[in-house]
């Protein structure tokens, strides 16, 4: 594993909370129809998350504050490094017990209308349904009023959340492919607002399940 290959974490009283910013490096993610990489905007929500959870007394770690990849040093192929990539996030979401854990990512579909946060969890732990419930629920109340998604049980196919041992959501924040919503997401002012959102989330998460 990459030597500084440590995600964003905090310590609550219920325990440690793992946050994912992915993509990074050769990987970009997902594309707007601006030509705006997702990578960036994850890793833009991150810094204002870490800042916010830092302001409040929490210890923050992040698994970068740099536009790279946590694949194994020496690993050669953008498929290979994706795959190394995978698989050293979803090592640290298991290397502790008790512990939560977001991905933060942006949507994208071929249809230009859609819009709107969205929140995919699995089966694989009876708390992700809650957690994922609890990020929506802040969302609507903070950002998108008018966003009525449900949240989504997804399957093997979203590799982190299916095989992750603790309470995990992936958070999708918006769709690049809505050209209202992309305009957004690259604004310094809507970034600080997701994070307000997701940080908002967290904190209620963990002090009703403390």
């Amino acid at each position: 594993m990459h030597s500084a290959s440590i995600d964003l974490l905090f310590y609550t009283n219920s325990g440690l909370v793992y946050i994912d910013p992915p993509h990074g490096g050769i990987d970009g993610g997902c594309v707007s129809i601006n030509g705006d990489p997702e990578k960036n905007i994850n890793l833009a929500i991150l810094l204002n998350l870490r800042d916010m959870l830092q302001m409040s007394g929490y210890t923050v770690l992040t698994t970068r504050d740099t536009d790279r990849s946590i694949h194994d040093d020496g690993i050669e192929g953008i498929a290979n490094q994706k795959s190394s990539d995978m698989d050293n996030r979803l090592a640290l979401f298991n290397s502790v017990q008790d512990a939560i854990c977001l991905s933060i990512h942006q949507n994208q579909f071929t249809d230009a209308r859609y819009s709107g946060a969205q929140m995919f969890y699995s089966d694989t732990n009876s708390q992700n349904a809650a957690l994922a419930q609890t990020l929506q629920n802040q969302f609507v109340a903070f950002l998108q009023p008018e966003n009525q998604r449900e949240i989504k049980l997804c399957g093997k196919e979203l590799f982190l959340c299916y095989y992750s041992k603790n309470p995990t959501v992936m958070a999708e924040c918006g769709f690049l492919s809505n050209p209202e919503e992309a305009a957004l997401l690259i604004t310094p002012e809507y970034q600080q607002k997701v994070a307000f959102t997701l940080y908002s989330a967290l904190i209620q998460y963990c002090a009703e399940n403390s």
